[in-house]
């Protein structure tokens, strides 16, 4: 049934925004770099045609290149540091472990630093000078403490490469040379796991520096990478696609040189978490680079011991091998970044099946090395596995930057860290114990049965992405005709639900609802049990945060918004049956409703007051346990908290349930005068002669979706809606 048929009314602006949204969804999809074929220009074009510079990428690479320095020549210089500083082993790996922590932590704080203001590069530059001065302040270390204490600072400074480096790539330059961006810079991180190395070989072997000197000299060449990262200027978010869709958004009215319209409601640090961590394709493809973890720092560790073994090869062959294992990683990034580019432009979910192969073929072919009796074949092996390792990252990070927002790039990609984090930490456990039973080439075979699985994840979302790419550009479409209406003085919807599902882990409850209530309207919302009217409610009270679709009050996007951020914003809700604490008194109660207030004292014992002088019979029982009262004192000290808070959308779940009709008509007068006072109110009821002589617009769910919006006279002509069975229930409810 279409909407029309099911009689719904809609807003002339959500109309508007729903036709826009049809209108542009391709352009804007083109403009994220998804153009469904696989024309693509060569980067040094784009560069040109855009006036790009390739400073960006350049200075962004050796700063990931320097980062690198201190962990490197730490790890190679361990047993100089400990015999110099007089601490055991234990002491040097315990502080170790500290700044593997403090690394594991440190993109999350980067995150919340560079929210809301796009000062991004400026981190990058203070972080990259500060490791900088780690390094070299190493050299100049006398105990343990100040050990811990370098350590500890470096790995904190870390977070800005994980957490901003990438974000900062995709907004300097063009949507369609993404790919082959993300590609350039994970080669320049590559190759620090080749320089590195190698310069610390260098300083040590051939110049003969001591360790101190060795710190001295890296961090005396970190200082000046990071002197030439100076120039970095963050673009702002989303400069070359989000914001393009704004532009296109605005250019469609005529008003292509304003920009967007102050907002009062912006997503806290945790609440952006949660909303990226919602998106079904992220869902699968953390827990892929989960699995993934498992591939880089364990099986490192473990392949260094297998070489040692297997094949007794020292500490300067094994420095070459781990050389031309990286270096034929950063070859596989400069050679497939064009046909990378290409597959996403055509389709993202290809990226993703990609993806999936590459994993699956490095873990087989890490299995075919442990096992292959040939040095060469053995060698071949590895290095083709490194490569396909490699060339995951700029192929999912491609794909992960794309379906989130901009803002929340730097969110997404710290939590992407740290699900890296864990699984390392869980490939440690797991190989280790492989390597007990089977030895260090188990070890490595048994490496196979996890990257198959964490494979199978990452090409499964290959399902989902088209969706959730298209669902952010709605999103971004949605915010910007919404400024634009509101430029425009045009009336908006106090409360917009558009498209909304809902599921209960796998069951879903909710379908593509739509549902709309004015300033100071009274809505009733009807349909049998099951139908999804108290779900709905916890959608737009926050308690519920929907899988698809968005709930907006004011204008203002509030679907992943903390529940008690939205009493705040006036937003109460009753729960029927269970708007009382049971074990404290009337007061108590009212009190704690009181709560989201604040600190004015005086504000909150007026509201009680005048919520005790609106029902004289809770100020009779003031002193008595809310458990103790009848179930119509329940429900007036439920509305009570209306009272109080005075919000301007009040949800009322089932106010009659259970009650006498005398009590139901005395509660009803009450919602009545708290609506007449200016407060919208949303009416869950069982009785629908109760709800439609209250009432004149009306809602009727069935089976999870709306089948009626209108008028509430024209809905007691639906008698394929209000069947006899209902009619007499609802009858049967309110004594009729």
């Amino acid at each position: 049934m279409t909407r029309a048929e099911a009689g719904v009314v809609d807003s002339p602006a959500l109309a508007d925004i729903e036709a826009t949204r049809e209108s542009l969804r391709d352009t804007a999809r083109a403009q994220l770099g998804v153009t469904g074929d696989e024309d693509t220009e060569g980067f040094r074009t784009l560069a040109r045609r855009y006036g790009l510079s390739y400073y960006p990428l350049i200075a962004l690479g050796l700063l990931t290149v320097s980062d690198n320095f201190q962990a490197y020549a730490f790890t190679v210089l361990t047993p100089e540091i400990s015999r110099t500083l007089g601490v055991s082993i234990t002491a040097v790996a315990a502080a170790r472990a500290i700044a593997f922590l403090a690394a594991g932590i440190a993109p999350l704080p980067m995150a919340a630093l560079s929210q809301g203001r796009p000062r991004r590069a400026f981190l990058c530059i203070v972080t990259g000078l500060v490791w900088s001065v780690i390094t070299l302040s190493t050299g100049f270390v006398t105990a343990l403490a100040s050990l811990v204490a370098v350590l500890a600072l470096d790995g904190l400074t870390s977070g800005s490469v994980v957490a901003l480096h990438s974000p900062l790539v995709v907004d300097s330059y063009p949507a369609e040379a993404r790919v082959r961006a993300l590609s350039a810079y994970n080669a320049f991180f590559a190759f620090g796991n080749v320089a590195s190395p190698l310069l610390v070989g260098l300083l040590s072997g051939i110049v003969g520096l001591s360790w101190r000197g060795d710190f001295l000299c890296m961090g005396g060449v970190s200082i000046g990478i990071s002197l030439f990262s100076l120039g970095l200027r963050d673009p702002g978010f989303g400069r070359w696609d989000t914001e393009q869709v704004r532009a296109t958004v605005r250019s469609a009215h005529g008003d292509a040189g304003t920009g967007p319209v102050s907002r009062s409601v912006s997503l806290g640090f945790w609440e952006i978490c949660r909303r990226v961590l919602l998106i079904p394709t992220i869902r699968r493809m953390f827990a892929g680079l989960a699995v993934y973890g498992v591939l880089l720092i364990p099986l490192n560790t473990f392949l260094s011991f297998f070489l040692d073994q297997r094949w007794n090869m020292g500490p300067g062959a094994r420095g070459v091998f781990f050389a031309a294992y990286f270096a034929c990683g950063v070859v596989a990034l400069l050679a497939y970044g064009q046909r990378g580019e290409k597959q996403f432009r055509s389709d993202p979910a290809r990226l993703l099946r990609s993806a999936g192969l590459l994993m699956m073929g490095s873990v087989v072919l890490i299995a075919v090395g442990a096992v292959v009796p040939v040095f060469g074949f053995m060698l071949v092996s590895f290095s083709l596995s490194g490569a396909m390792s490699i060339l995951l990252l700029p192929l999912l990070y491609a794909c992960v930057l794309s379906i989130v927002p901009a803002q929340m790039r730097p969110h997404a990609q710290s939590l992407a860290a740290i699900f890296l984090a864990t699984g390392s930490l869980v490939g440690a456990l797991l190989l280790g114990g492989v390597e007990n039973q089977y030895g260090l080439a188990g070890s490595l075979v048994a490496a196979a049965i996890p990257g198959v699985l964490g494979a199978v994840l990452l090409a499964s979302g290959s399902g989902v992405i088209r969706g959730d790419l298209d669902r952010m550009v709605e999103e971004v479409i949605e915010e910007e005709e919404i400024d634009w209406i509101r430029r425009q003085g045009a009336r908006l919807p106090m409360l917009a639900v558009r498209g909304v599902d809902f599921s209960y882990r796998h069951l879903q409850v909710l379908f593509d609802v739509d549902f709309t209530v004015q300033d100071g309207e009274m809505v009733a919302l009807l349909g049998v049990n099951g139908a999804g009217k108290s779900t709905l409610l916890k959608v737009v009270s926050g308690i519920g945060i929907p899988s698809r679709g968005s709930v907006r009050f004011d204008g203002e996007d509030i679907t992943y918004l903390d529940a008690e951020r939205r009493v705040r914003l006036g937003i109460t809700q009753i729960p029927g049956g269970r708007a009382v604490f049971g074990p404290m008194t009337v007061v108590e109660n009212l009190r704690a409703f009181g709560y989201s207030i604040g600190r004015q004292k005086a504000v909150v014992e007026r509201g009680i007051a005048t919520a005790l002088a609106t029902f004289p019979r809770l100020d009779e029982r003031r002193n008595s346990l809310a458990a103790t009262l009848s179930g119509g004192e329940q429900q007036m000290l439920g509305l009570a908290k209306a009272v109080m808070l005075q919000p301007r959308l009040l949800l009322i779940d089932e106010l009659s349930l259970g009650l006498a009709p005398v009590i139901v008509t005395q509660l009803l007068e009450m919602v009545r005068a708290i609506n007449a006072a200016g407060t919208a109110v949303v009416l869950v009821e069982q009785s629908v002669s109760i709800a439609l002589n209250l009432v004149e617009h009306a809602y009727f769910m069935e089976k999870g979706q709306v089948r009626f919006d209108g008028r509430a006279a024209d809905l007691l002509g639906r008698d394929d809606l209000l069947r006899a069975v209902f009619l007499k229930g609802a009858a049967a409810g309110s004594g009729g």
